[in-house]
């Protein structure tokens, strides 16, 4: 892994357990999710690139999705 990656990855666990824990105390389910696949989604990703894209997406998904 690059160091960018490493950060990257970082980054959003870190982004990724804040919205778990925010979707949990408030018990919205879109949040939770979302938290738990930014926690889990750097391991599979294989550029920079994709990252930021995804974990970008990831973090608009409950703002604009309700259950």
């Amino acid at each position: 892994m690059e160091t960018i990656d490493i950060f990257l990855a970082l980054l959003f666990g870190c982004i990724g357990f804040a919205y778990f824990m925010h979707g949990r105390r408030r018990k919205n389910i879109v949040t939770r999710y979302c938290g738990i696949a930014m926690i889990l989604y750097p391991y599979l990703a294989s550029s920079p690139w994709e990252m930021l894209a995804v974990g970008a997406g990831l973090m608009l998904v409950p703002r604009f999705v309700e259950l």
